[in-house]
């Protein structure tokens, strides 16, 4: 699960605003944009670039570009281009914070902690300074797209950012368990009987990730025992998870068949007790519910885990003929 990552950098350029625009269009192959639109269309480490006069205050304005680089990349390719460019201002870095409930509890709990001020995010932005960090919330996963209407609260917190990172990295999980004590702990069982461990593996841990559905906090192999007598090795898990986990056992339901094919066995018990798979609804028999599963799945995966998951797949069952 990821918990914390930055949002893009926020950068104004001030000067001959038309040709400063034309420049950057030529120079990086790009259109301006609603500014909303480009914080979502941005990744971490991206870079959002405002033209203004020299006469106005950095607040962002309606319209930016999105540059698909670091600000030191963008910066670099700038003064090199010459751009008419006659002041240059940086906006406060941007942290977002996955937080899957209590989003007020969470917001005091930070700004308690590092001395900060709970407000909009485009509040923070506007009064925060270059040197400040924004704290943003949201309950949307960290590897999806997030706009502005994503984001719940700020904090604003007047320290620079890596300090502010460092420390979160350390105490973020400590503040979820404090704010969220109720996490079920779930184990997971995968056996395949021809052996194909490692993409099997692969699959679980991709699916698990891409829908952020909780903490890994251990994992191994073990010996299972299906009848008296029979033992059969085992790659275990435990998760630490928010989501029920009749949810869980639902969503890996959709990797364990491809049609009418048992690609691997999932089990899912939580305080010792097997989740048995009647319990997830009233399906006819596992394969309708596998085709649920998967149809799910697909709705909430990213289209680049479901690429190479089905990639996968294809190796594992091999059209015939």
């Amino acid at each position: 699960m990821r918990l914390i990552r930055f949002g893009p950098s926020m950068v104004f350029l001030m000067g001959d605003v038309e040709a400063i625009k034309k420049g950057i269009e030529e120079a990086f192959n790009v259109e301006e944009i609603s500014t909303n639109e480009a914080i979502r269309l941005s990744n971490e480490f991206e870079t959002v670039l405002f033209v203004t006069p020299l006469s106005e205050t950095t607040v962002p304005s309606n319209t930016g570009f999105l540059i698909c680089k670091d600000a030191k990349v963008v910066m670099s390719e700038i003064v090199n281009k010459k751009l008419p460019i006659e002041r240059v201002k940086a906006e406060s870095t941007i942290i977002l914070l996955h937080v899957p409930e209590k989003v007020e509890d969470a917001l005091k709990l930070i700004a308690d902690r590092f001395g900060g001020q709970v407000m909009g995010q485009m509040d923070a932005l506007k009064v925060g300074k270059a040197g400040d960090t924004v704290v943003s919330l949201t309950r949307k996963k960290l590897n999806s797209p997030i706009g502005p209407e994503d984001i719940e609260g700020a904090v604003l917190v007047r320290r620079y950012f890596l300090d502010v990172y460092r420390e979160l990295l350390i105490d973020l999980p400590a503040m979820l368990f404090k704010l969220l004590p109720e996490w079920n702990e779930l184990t997971i069982k995968v056996y395949d009987i021809e052996k194909r461990y490692e993409e099997n593996i692969e699959r679980l841990m991709t699916v698990i990730e891409d829908l952020d559905l909780g903490f890994i906090v251990g994992e191994g192999w073990d010996w299972d025992y299906p009848r008296p007598f029979m033992r059969v090795p085992v790659y275990k898990l435990k998760l630490l998870t928010w989501e029920k986990p009749e949810r869980v056992k639902f969503l890996l339901k959709g990797i364990e068949y491809v049609g009418y094919k048992r690609l691997c066995d999932i089990d899912v018990f939580v305080g010792g007790k097997k989740i048995d798979w009647v319990e997830l609804g009233k399906y006819k028999s596992k394969f309708d519910l596998a085709k649920a599963a998967r149809e799910e799945l697909e709705k909430h995966l990213s289209e680049d885990v479901l690429r190479r998951l089905e990639e996968t797949e294809r190796r594992l069952v091999p059209k015939e003929g």
